[in-house]
Parts: C-alpha cells; structure tokens; sequence
C-alpha cells in the first residue's frame, strides 16, 4: 500500500505527521505522490480563518487528482477533524476516517481497520482525560533536528483562540517518556531537541503532570547531551518563572532564541483578550529575559484589528515592537473562530481598516528584521546543517548547504561536495544579509 501525508499548522502537527509516517513505513507502506497514493491523510489545522474552505478544496483537489477513485482512502486528522467531525464525511465521497487530536496515535490500526471493510466510516473525536502515550516506531527518525511534543490543549481559554475546543484541556506527558524519546533520538543521530505545547511553559501545571515543572525538565534533557542544541515552542508570557528566566544563563545549549508571543501591545486589547499580562508585564518580562541572556533573539505572534481596537491603541502595539526589537513575528489580521468569546463581540474592525494596520505593522517588522539580519555581517556563528541549499552556485567547485545558527536564522555557506554534511556544526563567519536568511563562509 502506499500513502500520502499533505500537513497543514504548527510545528505540533509538523512532529504528528513526521510520527505518523514512520508508523506506516513500519508496517510496510511506502510514500507515494496522491495521485499514486492508496492512502492519503489531511493533518489539519484550525487556528486561522477559513480551515474549513481549505479542507474542502484540498479534498476536491485530491479527487481531481485521483482521477474520483473512490478505493482511495482518505483520512482527515487534526484540528479541522476535531471541530467538524461527522460532518467531514459529506466533503467528499474518499473521506472515510475523521481523526481528532486525541486519535492520531489510533490513525494506523483505523486505516488497516477500513482497508479490511471498504464499505466502513470512522469517526475518532472523543478527548482523553491524560496524555496516550503512542507506540515508538520502529524506523529511526531522520535529520539532525527533532521534535518532542511534552504536553497537549490549553487552559487558558483567551477570547479569540479555539485551541481549547479543538486540542481539548492541558494534558502533560510524563517526564519519564519525555526523557526516553529524547535518549532515543540523539542515540539516533539528531543533533538539536525542540520541546514542542500550545502553552509549553505550562508544563506541569495540570492534574495529570508527573509533578515535573518545566525548568527541572529543560535541565534533564539539557542533561543528556551538553554537545546539543535545546530549544523549545511556543510558551506563554504569563507563564514565564523567574527560574524560566534564568535558565537561558544557566543552560548552555539552551539556544538564545525564543518566540514569545505578545499577541498586542495595549492593555485594554490584551485585557479583553484575556491575555492576564499588561503591555507592562510583557516589557518587563523581555528586560529580565535579556539580562539572562543578553544576545537573546526574540520572536513574536501579533493580531492586529481585534474587535475595539483603536487607533491609539494599535500604534501602542507599533511602540511596543520597537521596544521589544523582534528579529521575526507572525501577524494576522483578527478573525472570528467558532465558539470563541471574541466571534461574540459586537464591535468588529471594517476589513479595510485591519489589512491597513497590518501592512504598516508588517512594514515596520521588515524593518527590524533587516536591521537584525545586517548587523550579524562579520560575526562568527556556528550553523548545523540541514541540508542542501536551494540557492546553488554554479561557478564554484563547492555545494552549498543551508542550516541554522543557535539563534534561528537560516544560514547558507559552500562546502566541499564529496561529502554529506548533514547533520554537522560548522563554523561560519557572516558575510552577507539577505532579506530572510544570512551567507557564510566557513571557518
């Protein structure tokens, strides 16, 4: 049999798929692009607007692809699944399996259930009450960067945000299995970990934790190789301890990069977001956070025109970016997602008037992101590499590969061709700034 994988959202998602994939190898299926797929599997996601018409027309482009073979099985995973249900079998007549969050470790015995009964439906949507730990594939990961999911949903239930109805309430996975796959896979060659939650810092925090908190974890896994590279996503500023904090000066390889998202920069908008942070907090938080690590490289997520924001209002946001010195952000015009408190509020910002402050926003952020990327020129860095480069030059001896350095950034650099370099630290001196990554030179 063989199967395909088309992945939508987060890096959560990202680390599903990347699990998923390796199961079905292990039972002796094998990649093939959809329109030569027996089996192919929507890994959605919920968090913007519009999941819904682009699971419809992701399915209707699979038909067309698969010339409507209805012995193609499809499966709808993820987010989207979690919040349709049922109702994604009437998208298209290859829907047979609808996967919800808390299913995907259930995906292989359902697809080998409904290989062996081609008339049958199944719909997996219910929560579980803990973190399912799922079987370990047989087949060993690949690259030099993993992820490790340690926790899943959220509690925090801010206005706009359907993660809690679609990844349901915060479940923490127990150290113990954290500590295992995190062994296994630097036994299995990955170089750098990123610790992956919808609300990561809130790791132990909940009924079903081990009793672990979030630091005393990053200092086991930091532990286990001090040659590695640690990293983690995406944290919540309410969450950030003080021993949080000083871990970016404790740990060594703890990478001096984190994304931090502010999500706006006026407390009236953070307030009826439900954010329980002030623009004041969050500030002070960034200060703390660079005396511990002085070239830490913040990133961010931003929505601009949330119902009620005023002018005023957004230009506090524009302040606080310039303040805060984001090298990156993610920034999204508001939109309402079902079931939310905010899809509630009366007060909707005129489309016209989003898209203008988004524009400005992204504007100014291009500009501190290029001013970021200029003044790492003639610093030495070293980059792990990934990868070959797209960005080719052909009138060298040399091939050029890509990776990325401890703070993020994308790093091309020429290197020898009779060898595979994937997966090495190389030392690299800055010689160029694109306008999103950076060139090197190595030694």
């Amino acid at each position: 049999m063989t199967f395909h994988i088309i992945t939508f959202g987060c890096q959560m998602n990202v680390a599903d798929s990347d699990w998923l994939a390796r199961m079905l190898r292990d039972r002796g299926m094998r990649w093939a692009e959809p329109a030569q797929a027996d089996i192919i599997v929507l890994n959605t996601c919920s968090v913007r607007e519009k999941p819904e018409l682009k699971v419809r027309s992701t399915l209707g482009r699979i038909l067309q692809e698969t010339g409507k073979n209805r012995s193609v099985l499809v499966a709808v995973a993820g987010c989207v699944a979690q919040q349709l249900g049922n109702t994604l079998f009437s998208f298209s007549p290859q829907v047979r399996l609808v996967a919800g969050t808390d299913a995907m470790g259930q995906i292989p015995d359902a697809l080998e259930l409904l290989l062996a009964n081609p008339g049958r439906t199944l719909c997996l949507t219910s929560f579980s009450t803990r973190y399912d730990e799922r079987p370990k594939p047989r087949e060993a990961h690949c690259g030099p960067v993993a992820y490790v999911n340690i926790m899943q949903g959220c509690d925090n239930f801010c206005t706009y945000c359907i993660v809690p109805f679609t990844r349901g309430r915060q479940k923490s996975r127990s150290s113990a299995a954290i500590l295992d796959e995190c062994r296994l896979l630097l036994e299995q060659g990955a170089r750098e970990i990123c610790l992956l939650g919808q609300n990561v810092n809130a790791y132990g925090l909940d009924k079903t934790s081990d009793g672990t908190s979030f630091a005393s974890l990053l200092r086991q896994v930091s532990a286990l190789d001090p040659d590695m590279r640690l990293r983690y996503v995406t944290p919540h500023p309410k969450d950030m301890s003080h021993e949080d904090v000083a871990l970016f000066a404790e740990l060594p390889n703890l990478c001096p990069r984190l994304h931090l998202p502010m999500q706006a920069g006026a407390d009236h908008v953070l307030r009826r977001m439900n954010r329980r942070y002030t623009a004041g907090d969050f500030l002070s938080l960034v200060q703390a956070l660079k005396k511990a690590r002085p070239d830490l490289a913040l990133s961010t997520d931003l929505i601009v025109g949330f119902p009620g924001e005023t002018e005023e209002e957004f230009l506090q946001t524009m302040d606080m970016v310039r303040k805060c010195g984001f090298m990156s952000s993610f920034s999204f015009c508001y939109s309402d997602r079902p079931g939310t408190r905010a899809s509630g509020y009366a007060d909707k910002i005129p489309a016209p008037v989003q898209l203008d402050r988004l524009q400005r926003l992204q504007a100014l952020q291009e500009e501190l992101s290029s001013a970021w990327l200029a003044e790492r020129v003639g610093a030495a860095t070293t980059v792990l590499i990934e990868g070959q480069s797209p960005r080719q030059d052909d009138t060298t001896d040399l091939c050029r590969w890509q990776g990325r350095d401890p703070y993020g950034a994308l790093v091309h650099v020429d290197l020898a061709k009779d060898a595979d370099h994937t997966g090495q630290f190389v030392d690299v001196t800055i010689t160029h700034a694109f306008k999103h990554s950076l060139q090197g030179t190595a030694g």
